[in-house]
């Protein structure tokens, strides 16, 4: 993140209004992230393809489909994204950028292999039963997304950031602009364009890699070896996003709440698309997590570890810390206030836009918890990302896998009790992740001068 830490505080530099609103839009936008555009795209390919599409139950069985297809990618990738994140961060500052593209080549022949270890087996037998079209579309898109978040993972040691979002934008208006296309020709056009739109994405995130770095070796696995596989990030990477997903699974599987949809895929009315919508509620609060966290508090964190090196007086050290924890709950308090006021507003608001989606208004209660669990993940995110950069793997490790325990329990629980109660599963468990989270990293600032020095 470090990158975005820099441009931002070149825009901040100008000391203007105009500069300010273009570092939280800058912000914003980098802090969406592919699957908030990749939630946009499937409700706007569903929305815009209601002329077109008949029967309309055809819409549905896409955007499921597409959700498993990013939801499963994710999780299959998740335990390469962050330790492959530290490896080429470790090889560019050390000074070895020619390990880095051999690596990537290695990295993404495993997920690769891995994707089409799992996938053949799952489209040959659980969707004996669907068209062989169907079949190959489900196949190729799962294998590309797993292979767009390793690109988009080892495009993260670059600066040019707007490079890398300018992609990501034509990627997703080539998958809305292709599905809609072929969406006269159903389920399997509809796939055929999100398949191919994916595509354009993976090809220009390739582009740029080719044109960054360079290579001398063509494939190489230093990544896996003992001193590069950073075990703990991987098991970070893992339950984080299986934890992310994890009560959505639950309630497309149980019985109550969850409806066949297409072969041995589910969903839940009840529970998906106000969970979809309070996603898109979070995109002010992760502005304000990247302005804080990436200026106040790093610059902050740099100028500690600077004095530490540097042997500066214990009084200008603590004087640093108390900056760096300052800046910190500043930035914790802006997030919370920022997304207390976009959730506000989209309770406010709720009644308008579900009638508009054609959602009934009973879903309003699921979504006002779901926009409270969601800004409480932006709070989390905060919380961890401090942590990893006091290099406290360990603690991320733990809050990762409570946070999943805690979603599997509470969800469980809120599932057995009346549909009044869902949603609660997944914002308790975050509320008490956030809870401990910042308990725990109050008590970690205040023995950081000792656990720097001491501990060592």
């Amino acid at each position: 993140m470090a990158g975005i830490g820099f441009e931002l505080r070149r825009m901040l530099r100008r000391d203007s209004l105009a500069g300010l609103l273009q570092a939280y839009a800058y912000a914003g936008l980098i802090s969406a992230g592919p699957w908030m555009l990749s939630i946009v795209g499937i409700l706007l390919i569903g929305v815009l393809s209601l002329p077109f599409v008949v029967p309309t139950a055809l819409i549905a069985q896409f955007q499921v489909s597409v959700t498993y297809l990013i939801a499963c990618s994710l999780v299959l990738t998740g335990p390469l994204q962050l330790a492959f994140t530290r490896f080429t961060a470790d090889q560019m500052y050390g000074k070895r950028v020619d390990l880095v593209l051999s690596n990537f080549h290695g990295v993404v022949l495993v997920t690769n292999a891995t994707a089409l270890a799992l996938g053949v087996p799952t489209v040959l037998w659980l969707f004996h039963g669907q068209p062989g079209s169907y079949r190959l579309f489900m196949l190729s898109g799962f294998i590309i997304l797993a292979n767009i978040w390793i690109s988009a993972i080892f495009l993260s040691g670059l600066k040019r950031y707007m490079h890398i979002l300018l992609v990501f934008l034509i990627g997703y208006g080539a998958t809305v602009v292709g599905s809609l296309t072929l969406n006269t020709h159903g389920l399997e056009g509809l796939l055929a364009g999100f398949v191919l739109g994916q595509a354009v994405l993976l090809f220009g995130l390739l582009l740029l890699i080719y044109r960054e770095f360079p290579g001398r070796l063509f494939i190489s696995f230093e990544m896996f070896r003992r001193e590069g596989r950073h075990t703990a990030l991987m098991w970070i990477g893992l339950m984080y996003n299986l934890g992310l997903w994890i009560d959505k699974l639950m309630f497309w599987y149980a019985p109550g709440t969850g409806q066949q949809v297409i072969g041995p895929l589910h969903a839940s009315l009840i529970y998906d698309m106000p969970v979809f919508l309070a996603y898109l509620a979070i995109i002010p609060g992760m502005a304000v997590f990247l302005m804080r966290i990436e200026t106040d508090f790093v610059e902050y964190y740099d100028a500690f570890y600077s004095a530490v090196r540097e042997g500066a007086s214990l009084q200008h050290i603590e004087n640093v810390r108390n900056g760096m924890v300052d800046a910190l709950r500043t930035g914790l308090y802006e997030i919370v206030k920022v997304q207390s006021i976009a959730a506000i507003l989209l309770f406010a608001s709720g009644a308008e836009l579900l009638h508009w989606l054609g959602i009934s208004v009973l879903y309003l209660p699921l979504l006002q918890v779901d926009v409270i669990a969601a800004s409480l993940q932006v709070v989390f995110l905060g919380v961890i990302n401090v942590f990893f950069y006091l290099d406290r793997r360990r603690v991320v490790l733990a809050a990762t896998g409570g946070f999943l325990l805690l979603n599997v329990a509470l969800t469980a629980l809120t599932l057995e009790l009346n549909p009044a109660w869902y949603g609660y599963g997944f914002a308790g468990a975050m509320l008490i992740s956030v809870v401990i989270g910042i308990a725990l990293l109050d008590y970690k600032l205040e023995r950081l001068e000792y656990e720097t020095y001491m501990l060592q």
